[in-house]
């Protein structure tokens, strides 16, 4: 790197450590003020961050979080849920209209055929399962989901029962704000995890999952 830019580098530093103790931060309480103060439109503005932030690989877990902070418990949870939803719909209409017809000759494969045959006859509970499971990523499901024959309506079924406990429980943190993960926090994500890996074996085990059918064409109806 140029001398130059090492000197426009340690300066930005140096100005962000100056700015961490000369500039007031605000707290949890007066955080929460602010997001009362403003009505209607802090929802809408939370709403919408979430909904274009979680069409990238940031943690949706973040926007739950934030959501609790300033929304308080109930309206945050229903934001939070609302915003999640249209997130889901979009990132997989996106990939169902865009990307279906480029991996359509990869769905005829035996091994991928069959991973799909098994999540589209599983229907809304392995898409559920699927979302209630914390180690798996928000965005990379929405994705697979539409590049595979799941329907619409079991989607966005299973994409709202799913997320509803590990929602519920960020949302909850984040109204807290214990300064850290309480235990029970972790004991629901855990139980979360295997309520998930459950439904999603009851879902690919149950009779006529594993019967073939003609893969459908590209589109986001059900």
């Amino acid at each position: 790197m140029p001398r130059a830019g090492v000197v426009v580098v340690v300066c930005l530093v140096a100005a962000l450590v100056v700015a961490a103790f000369v500039v007031p931060v605000p707290g949890p309480a007066e955080l929460r003020a602010w997001a009362s103060g403003a009505g209607a439109a802090a929802p809408a503005l939370l709403f919408l961050t979430y909904v274009v932030a979680t069409l990238v690989p940031i943690p949706r877990t973040v926007f739950s979080l934030a959501s609790g902070l300033l929304l308080g418990p109930v309206v945050g949870v229903t934001v939070a849920l609302a915003a999640t939803g249209v997130s889901a719909l979009v990132s997989f209409a996106l990939a169902r209209s865009l990307g279906r017809r480029m991996v359509a000759r990869h769905l005829a494969r035996t091994r991928v055929r069959a991973v799909d045959e098994r999540l589209t006859e599983g229907g809304w509970l392995a898409v559920a399962s699927l979302r209630i499971i914390p180690a798996i990523p928000f965005l990379p499901t929405n994705y697979a989901c539409g590049l595979a024959s799941v329907r619409l309506r079991p989607y966005l079924t299973g994409t709202i029962a799913g997320s509803v406990p590990g929602t519920a429980a960020a949302v909850l943190l984040g109204d807290t704000l214990t300064g850290g993960t309480p235990p029970a926090l972790l004991a629901v994500y855990a139980g979360c995890a295997a309520a998930g890996a459950a439904g999603l074996w009851l879902a690919i085990r149950r009779p006529g999952t594993f019967q073939r059918r003609p893969v459908r064409e590209a589109g986001t109806g059900d």
